[in-house]
């Protein structure tokens, strides 16, 4: 909105920090921890009148967890509302990738808030029907996808090399959709812990902060031989929303949580993370650099596969964080130690920007 408030009225000299990508980079993460901050008490306040009881705790989770009876989901609604209002105000709306991946990030929300909806109504951890979600999710993902291939091909490019690329056809809307389904579905099958899933997913958005940006601009995408994708470079601010909405979260979901993002929050920031990356042309990278989002997802369907194969369990509990915090390790330390290898693998990531 205030790019083309610029724009309208040619402003000159301060006024042309407007156009400058970096500049409305940093205005989105400010607006979105300012909003967050701002709207966060009294929305969880609400949040907790509502749903009484709160976030239904798993039965056969660790014992630790029935502390947290009482604590409020769909904290999600707070993140999206700081990143929609930041998106709104500082971005090219005339840029289809920006609303292909509100797109993604707003119908992966709706489809989060109706689980957490029937969880709180029910008073149990069921919710929708996975088949039901799932469905939901790939159309969503599908259209999109369509959305995005229309504006920059069906070109897979792999890390590590240059100048190669796999012509998918029209296959690749199926992989794209894939791509930003199975990384919605890893996120939510994170956050289980206090802050586990939060700071990853911040992490991850500023390194495709970085990628974004890069890959929208012709000079650094050809000097470091990344494909080139006109526009992407607008999604860095989408990311810079994210960046901004999750750090307002952060505070209230610290430990101990005041509010829990739940599904509306967590299929809503993967989607939009798996979204970028399809627009970026960099979907495998996301893997690496959301390698801790793999691995919790992995873990769930290596247990469930080699359980109905064998009647025997490969952890302790799924997801694997359970698994560790059954060996003894305090949430805590889970949660930070999770942190230091999300970090770990974003920067193993972005090192493949120059490994070409």
């Amino acid at each position: 909105m205030f790019y083309f408030i610029a724009e309208l009225f040619h402003f000159h000299g301060g006024w042309n920090l407007f156009r400058y990508l970096s500049f409305r980079t940093g205005a989105a993460v400010a607006t979105a921890l300012f909003l967050g901050l701002l709207i966060g008490p009294r929305f969880i306040g609400w949040l907790r009148v509502r749903q009484g009881k709160g976030q239904p705790i798993r039965l056969d989770g660790p014992q630790s967890h029935f502390a947290k009876r009482g604590t409020p989901t769909m904290g999600g609604l707070m993140i999206l509302t700081s990143l929609v209002v930041s998106v709104l105000l500082w971005m090219d709306l005339s840029n289809p990738f920006v609303w292909a991946c509100t797109f993604v990030t707003l119908g992966f929300g709706a489809i989060g808030f109706l689980d957490d909806y029937d969880k709180v109504r029910k008073a149990s951890t069921a919710g929708v029907s996975g088949r039901v979600r799932l469905f939901g999710e790939f159309a969503i993902a599908i259209a999109a996808s369509a959305m995005i291939v229309h504006q920059n091909g069906t070109h897979l490019y792999l890390p590590f090399i240059t100048g190669i690329s796999i012509d998918l056809g029209y296959f690749y809307i199926l992989f794209a959709a894939f791509t930003i389904v199975a990384f919605g579905n890893a996120v939510n099958l994170t956050d289980g812990l206090d802050g586990l899933a939060t700071m990853p997913v911040i992490i991850a958005a500023v390194a495709f902060m970085l990628i974004a940006y890069l890959a929208g601009n012709a000079k650094f995408a050809t000097y470091l031989g990344i494909p080139h994708v006109f526009g992407a470079g607008e999604l860095a601010i989408f990311c810079g929303g994210i960046v901004g909405a999750g750090l307002a979260f952060l505070w209230f979901n610290a430990p101990p949580a005041a509010v829990f993002m739940g599904d509306t929050g967590s299929l809503a920031l993967g989607g939009a993370l798996g979204a970028i990356a399809v627009t970026a042309h960099h979907e495998i990278v996301l893997g690496i650099i959301g390698g801790l989002f793999v691995v919790e997802a992995l873990s769930v369907i290596i247990q469930v596969f080699w359980y109905k194969r064998t009647g025997k369990r490969v952890f302790r509990m799924a997801p694997i964080h359970h698994h560790f915090e059954q060996l003894g390790w305090a949430e805590s330390t889970v949660v930070v130690r999770f942190w230091i290898v999300a970090l770990v693998l974003a920067l193993a990531g972005l090192s493949t920007l120059k490994l070409r």
